[in-house]
């Protein structure tokens, strides 16, 4: 059955494959033919998204995008790639004043440099394909817009996109394209359980939604896959908002 969209035959590695938006890329990516690399800090969690894929020859490993050494077992580990889906992230609400270093660190480290310097090694390394498609899951903060508390995480994510553009220009002579997906708030079973919003302020978040609703991880990753595939072949150096239309308003 003709499917633009099929990732039949790719291998692709999906960072933060442990739970939420990652989890669901590596899914979805396994349920469309790709041969599925998962990585991730949480070995429990990990090995529910691992047994959860489709297909075989699929690979987990185990690594924190902030350690160095751990960047290092995944460039080795990985076979030669045809796609990447950045996804490892934190996120945390931070007023100015009370920003520190360590705070600095470890947002930085895990949204920024992390990513940063994984697909510098894979670059180097030569395992990355030519044709290959590179996606990192940047946010709506940092880029369209921000909100209180969030001035280091909209600073570690307007870094990525940006990183993003200059990747997808030097790299455009491989034929190597890089793009970016912005979501707003998705719902997860975390953001559910950890009881932050009452309902009351659940309410009042989605009545700022035009689509009256919050996003789920599968919004974003069939956004991802769109960028994963040779649907999109033309396209590279994008920031793609995923937000319900939560900017037009």
């Amino acid at each position: 059955m003709y499917n633009p969209f099929s990732l039949e035959g790719k291998n692709i590695l999906v960072t933060g494959a442990s739970s939420g938006i990652g989890q669901s890329v590596a899914v979805e990516c396994s349920k469309l033919g790709a041969k599925v690399i998962v990585t991730g800090r949480n070995s429990e969690r990990l090995d529910c998204t691992y047994n959860s894929l489709y297909g075989c020859d699929n690979q987990k490993i185990v690594a924190d995008i902030s350690d160095m050494d751990d960047l290092e077992s995944i460039v080795n580990t990985c076979p030669k790639l045809d796609g990447i889906s950045h996804n490892a992230g934190i996120a945390k609400i931070v007023p100015i004043k009370h920003i520190n270093k360590v705070d600095i660190s470890s947002i930085l480290s895990t949204n920024t440099v992390g990513p940063i310097l994984l697909t510098q090694m894979l670059v180097k390394s030569k395992k990355i394909n030519d044709n290959a498609s590179i996606v990192f899951t940047s946010s709506l903060s940092g880029v369209y817009c921000v909100h209180y508390g969030e001035s280091m995480y909209a600073a570690s994510k307007g870094a990525i996109s940006g990183f993003a553009k200059g990747a997808a220009l030097e790299l455009a002579s491989h034929g190597i394209r890089v793009n970016c997906v912005n979501p707003s708030i998705i719902q997860t079973h975390i953001f559910e359980s950890t009881g932050v919003l009452s309902d009351e302020q659940l309410k009042e978040k989605i009545n700022n939604y035009p689509l009256k609703r919050l996003g789920v991880p599968t919004d974003v990753s069939y956004a991802i896959i769109y960028f994963l595939s040779s649907a999109s072949s033309w396209v590279t150096g994008n920031d793609l908002k995923i937000d319900g239309g939560y900017t037009l308003i």
